[in-house]
């Protein structure tokens, strides 16, 4: 399909629009929008005539929850970014296994922490018998990519899927709805881009004197590296190493293993097989990747004696938060601003989402059941979520500051709710019956 001027347009909108979700705020933004017809008329003309070029980027350093290099494109690079994710995501995904994690539409990190506990369940016979997990881990995946390679890996993907159908049952093929050949231009625009050229240095020069050189994208060789925080990063990590995830799947038949980024695990009740893999796993990511195995992380648990990842500790029939996790969460909880008590239930409910993944209700209890939480807040009967306790005060009056009769009953109910909710958390059926119907 050859791609129109009026369609890339059309796209450059639905792109825009996913680039601005959650910083319309933001200065960038708004004199994005200033202007916004001519920018986008722009930004369409330099791409369907192939004259588009990278803005250089800003280079900073943060701090939490560890030191990294971080360098931001421009929004009209964003932009971009999102328009080449919306064209190929798709595609990219159809040639990935199954266990590869992140940045993918329906996985993540809970749904690779179920995988890897159900690979320990199966491989030890339902926690019968001994089973290790060791897990791998690449040093400075980012910083030592090389981008020759990874356009190779990236083209070669595009061209193998161009003739495949695009869903089953559809007679339609990716080259029948996508322009490869733009496709091909702008993935060795985007891939070829060296992001240290011209870039842009916020902060304190000294920021990046205690930073390791494996982690700092200005240190490392030229041909090498992706930018820290660009959406197209994470897409193409998940395409460079899914080489990796082919070898280990068809070369060296492992059965159970998965991969979050550069974070990879795999599981046997083979303990001397897990170690002879070791080696054959070094010398490929060497000879096709250019990648180094860190050896420092490489770390092989026994089952029953617990296995941390993805932030979340394993051990049979049961899952933790990790300890590392609940450090940062409760650094996190000392520094809220009970005068914003909006942020304060989003931040409350965030957290609660992630252990409600975990077996972690007496440590809910510990953390949150206590008295500044209860003031702006009321918790659920199982402690999975917290609702403004003054909600219907705020939205139910009329215009004379008075409440209708319903409206007064509902409030006694839900009154007489909270308290019970307070006094004990593990309501009987009918009152949580009745909760839910708030």
């Amino acid at each position: 399909m050859e791609l129109t001027r009026q369609q890339l347009l059309l796209d450059l909108y639905v792109a825009f629009y996913a680039a601005r979700r959650g910083k319309a705020s933001r200065s960038y933004v708004i004199k994005w929008e200033q202007n916004m017809k001519q920018n986008m008329e722009e930004l369409c003309d330099d791409l369907y005539y192939r004259r588009y070029k990278p803005l250089p980027s800003k280079c900073f350093i943060v701090e939490y929850p560890k030191k990294r290099e971080i360098f931001a494109a421009m929004f009209r690079d964003r932009i971009v970014h999102h328009l080449y994710f919306n064209y190929t995501h798709g595609l990219y995904e159809r040639t990935f296994i199954q266990d590869s994690y992140s940045c993918i539409k329906g996985l993540g990190t809970h749904y690779g922490i179920g995988r890897i506990r159900d690979f320990c369940r199966k491989e030890s016979r339902n926690w019968q018998r001994k089973c290790y997990v060791m897990h791998l881990d690449i040093r400075g995946y980012f910083m030592h990519i090389v981008r020759k390679r990874l356009l190779e890996i990236a083209t070669g993907s595009l061209r193998k899927m161009a003739t495949h159908t695009v869903s089953k049952g559809s007679d339609k093929t990716w080259e029948d709805v996508l322009d490869m050949d733009f496709l091909y231009w702008l993935t060795q625009e985007i891939i070829m881009l060296d992001p240290k050229r011209d870039c842009i240095v916020v902060g304190d020069p000294e920021g990046w004197i205690d930073l390791d050189p494996a982690k700092s994208l200005r240190l490392t060789e030229d041909g090498r590296g992706l930018p820290i925080g660009n959406l197209t990063s994470q897409l193409f990590s998940n395409v460079y190493l899914n080489v990796l995830d082919q070898y280990m799947k068809r070369g060296l038949k492992c059965r159970y293993y998965g991969r979050y980024v550069d974070d990879a695990a795999v599981v046997s009740h083979d303990k001397e097989w897990l170690l002879s893999l070791v080696p054959r796993i070094r010398e490929f990511l060497q000879t096709e990747l250019g990648l180094e195995l860190h050896m420092g992380k490489l770390e092989i648990s026994e089952v029953h004696h617990g296995v941390d990842f993805l932030c979340a500790y394993i051990r049979p029939w049961r899952t933790y938060v990790s300890r590392h996790s609940l450090e940062r969460i409760k650094d996190k909880l000392a520094l809220l601003d009970f005068k914003k008590p909006w942020k304060v239930l989003r931040s409350v409910n965030s957290y609660l989402g992630i252990f409600q993944h975990t077996a972690s209700y007496n440590l809910r209890r510990r953390l949150f059941m206590k008295k500044e939480f209860l003031s702006i807040g009321v918790f659920d009967a199982g402690m999975t979520k917290i609702r403004d306790r003054y909600l219907f005060y705020n939205l139910t009056t009329n215009e004379n500051g008075k409440q209708s009769i319903r409206t007064q009953n509902g409030l006694r109910t839900r009154s007489r709710r909270c308290e019970s909710n307070h006094r004990r958390l593990r309501a009987d059926k009918v009152e949580q019956d009745q909760l839910r119907m708030v």
